[in-house]
Order: C-alpha cells, then sequence, then structure tokens
C-alpha cells in the first residue's frame, strides 16, 4: 500500500508538470484525480490499521467498521478534489481557451501513468475475482455485497483511472489536432462526472455497511441450514446477521426448541459451533417459547 500511495503521488506530480507544460484542462483534471487517488489511499491504509485493533470496553466487537468510515471519507475526496475541480477546471478551459503546447510530453505521461494503473488494476481485479471465488459469486454479485470496500474502492479508482486517462489522450490530441479548446473542456468535465460516479458509488456501499446492512442471501442462507440441522430447535423465528467489519460478522437469532431439557448447554454448543466459522465474529441465540 505504502508503494502504491508513493507511485502515485509521483504520478500525480508528472501530471501536474504536464499540465503546466500543455496547458491542457484534461491534463488538469488528471492531475487534481491522481492527488485525490494519493490521498484516498492514505485514508485507506490510516483505515486498514486502525481497524486491526483488538476489541475492549467501549467497543466489544472491535474496531472493523473503522474501514467504512474512511472509505466513506476517501469517497468524498473523489467527488470533491477529483470530480469538483475537473469540472470546474472545464468550465474555466471554456471561459479561457488556452493553445496546446508540449503535445508530446502530455502523451507520454499519460501513456506511462496508464502502464502504473493498468497493473494496480489487474491486481485488484484478481484479488477480487478470487474472493469472489471463494464465496462462489459473480463479480457484479461481489462488487455490491462485499464486506470490505478496500479492494472494490482501488478497483473502482483503478477502472475511473483507466478511463479517465483515454478520455484525457483523446481530448489532448483533438485539441492539438483541431485547435479548438473545446475538446480540452469537455474531456476534463467528462473525467469530472466519471469521478463523481464514483464517488458515488462507494460512498453508498460505505453507508450500507456503516448503518449495519444486513448481510446477503449467500451469507445468511448457510448459516440458517446449520441452525435448522440441530435438532432440539424447532423453528427459526428470526436470524439476522449485520457486518461489524470486514469478514466479520454479528449474528442475532431467535429460537423455539422442541423442549426446555439442557437449554443452556444446547445454546452454548450452538454458539461454539457458529463461532468456528472464521467469519462470525460474535453470536446471540434467544430462547422463544
Amino acid at each position: 500500500m505504502i508503494v502504491a500511495v508513493a507511485a502515485n503521488a509521483a504520478i500525480a506530480v508528472a501530471k501536474i508538470v504536464a499540465g503546466l507544460l500543455t496547458g491542457s484542462a484534461s491534463m488538469w483534471a488528471e492531475a487534481a484525480h491522481s492527488i485525490a487517488d494519493t490521498g484516498n489511499e492514505i485514508l485507506l491504509l490510516v483505515g486498514l490499521k486502525r481497524s486491526l485493533r483488538e476489541p475492549d470496553r467501549k467497543h466489544p466487537f472491535g474496531y472493523g467498521q473503522e474501514r467504512y468510515f474512511w472509505t466513506f471519507l476517501a469517497a468524498l475526496g473523489i467527488f470533491l478534489i477529483g470530480g469538483v475541480l475537473s469540472i470546474g477546471e472545464g468550465v474555466r478551459s471554456l471561459l479561457l481557451p488556452e493553445p496546446v503546447e508540449s503535445l508530446w510530453v502530455g502523451i507520454g505521461v499519460l501513456v506511462v501513468a496508464a502502464g502504473f494503473e493498468s497493473y494496480s488494476w489487474y491486481t485488484a481485479h484478481k484479488q477480487l475475482r478470487n474472493e469472489a471465488r471463494e464465496r462462489d459469486r459473480s463479480m457484479r454479485h461481489h462488487l455490491r455485497h462485499a464486506s470490505d470496500p478496500s479492494a472494490t474502492t482501488v478497483f473502482l479508482e483503478d477502472t475511473a483511472a483507466l478511463i479517465g486517462l483515454a478520455i484525457a489522450l483523446v481530448a489532448l490530441v483533438l485539441h492539438a489536432v483541431t485547435g479548438w479548446a473545446g475538446w480540452d473542456a469537455v474531456g476534463s468535465m467528462s473525467i469530472g462526472l466519471l469521478l463523481i460516479v464514483v464517488a458515488y458509488l462507494l460512498a453508498r456501499r460505505s453507508k450500507g455497511l456503516l448503518l449495519d446492512e444486513s448481510a446477503p442471501a449467500d451469507i445468511l442462507d448457510p448459516i440458517r441450514e446449520r441452525v435448522e440441522a440441530e435438532r432440539w430447535i424447532a423453528e427459526i423465528k428470526d436470524l439476522y446477521a449485520v457486518w461489524v467489519g470486514p469478514s466479520q460478522l454479528l449474528v442475532n437469532m431467535w429460537v423455539t426448541p422442541v423442549d426446555e431439557d439442557r437449554l443452556v448447554e444446547r445454546v452454548s454448543g450452538l454458539r461454539h459451533e457458529l463461532l468456528r466459522d472464521d467469519i462470525i465474529a460474535q453470536v446471540t441465540v434467544t430462547v422463544t417459547t
């Protein structure tokens, strides 16, 4: 992660220099994008470190939701620094157009940046694909329901980065060929809109996790099946599970027993059996008669 932060910071500096040399609005938009990405990776690193703290009396379920909070801040960073500034730069370019200079410097920076972003995208995609296979999910389903937003954030950022670099390259070349600064302005605003969409997707997912969104059916159903297999349970009245951190579930259930014989022992055995699953951090069983 630290290497990724350093690489993004270097790319941001290169884009700023290229923006100064070329006068391209799209290049400035990409510079803002890289600055946002660098800041976001720092936020994700902070969230990762803070989420690993052990549970205490104040936070009995641990600090796993720290990642959700810092991912939400990263989404705000993408929106404000990447999206709003890029659109603003596009508007400025329309009102105060400038000719393109040092075209090949701009093209070279964009191509090199695309190489780094492609490698990062491949790494994030591979991680998400492996996670999806472990859960027997499609990539799309996993992106929408993953309990750890860090890999999803990196993947969506890198996807937006590659699309943004392509837009900036096309806009820069068209501006240079036609002499019309409007191409650059449109490119910059397109990059801004793209980043706003990414920020919305990330913020929506983080919000759901912070508000204790229920685990999806492919997580709940196996737990329900294991509980139903207990012979002493006549009925499961309710069963809920929410994420209290990446791959950490808080499971609450209300069950009706067949009889009242050895209930304490049976409930304790059920809790112990469920807690053997690494994904389940805490289990509460309420017996109703």
